[in-house]
């Protein structure tokens, strides 16, 4: 073979994005996009929208307006859109968290949502699709992987990247459909319990690995001043 033959560059989806994504979707394969993430690079943007944009542009108003005119109570369509959007940012993520102990970036200007026909959200998508790991795991080192030297540092990183883009979220809904913080925090904590709790499971991964990677990153969004504790106790 020619010394000047061109070296080949792995495509997106054999990437540790790639593997991460297939992994998720494994979860659930009759809904696969309930936990996987796109490459924004590999896709159009018809009915996708920029997290950091959706509230200039109007658009988290706009799923809450659709949702009250299908649904009998304005309480109801609120939490429905902030569960969605918080699996978005927070669920989706904490899902390969708790079951690999890896996650990707879900900050405010790295996050983009996918709506459906119906203007609900059907799937979530990241300009920037490194992954992140603890040391030691055997992706470490790997093109597209950066390593974090402990689960405490992941977890106080990943509440780090949250919470603008939970904060955003939480205010949107409390100015146009008046849904209160503690029901809102009560909502994220909800998110990444019920991940904790059932990821294990579809992953067949460690419960208790689950569980404290779980309880870890909850405690770090708590030391960030989020209601997340208080939340589930008046809840």
């Amino acid at each position: 073979m020619s010394e000047l033959a061109t070296v080949r560059i792995p495509r997106p989806y054999e990437a540790p994005f790639g593997s991460a994504c297939a992994r998720l979707r494994s979860l659930q394969p009759e809904h696969p996009r309930v936990y996987a993430a796109a490459a924004m690079a590999e896709q159009g943007k018809r009915r996708w929208w920029a997290l950091s944009t959706g509230l200039r542009e109007g658009r988290i108003d706009l799923m809450y307006r659709r949702h009250v005119a299908e649904m009998i109570s304005a309480t109801a369509a609120s939490e429905v859109v902030a569960t969605a959007l918080i699996h978005a940012v927070v669920g989706r993520v904490a899902a390969l968290w708790i079951a690999d102990g890896r996650a990707w970036d879900p900050g405010l200007e790295n996050v983009w949502i996918h709506t459906d026909n119906d203007g609900g959200i059907d799937w979530a998508g990241l300009t920037d699709t490194t992954i992140r790991v603890v040391a030691g795991d055997p992706l470490e080192g790997s093109p597209g992987v950066v390593s974090l030297p402990c689960e405490r540092a992941m977890w106080v990183w990943l509440a780090y990247r949250c919470e603008p883009s939970l904060l955003l979220v939480q205010g949107a809904l409390a100015r146009c459909a008046g849904l209160s913080s503690r029901r809102f925090w009560a909502l994220v904590a909800e998110s990444v319990s019920g991940a904790a709790t059932y990821v294990p499971d579809l992953a067949r991964t460690d419960p208790v690995a689950g569980a404290r990677r779980g309880q870890g990153l909850l405690m770090a969004l708590e030391d960030r001043g989020m209601a997340i504790r208080r939340a589930q106790r008046v809840a």
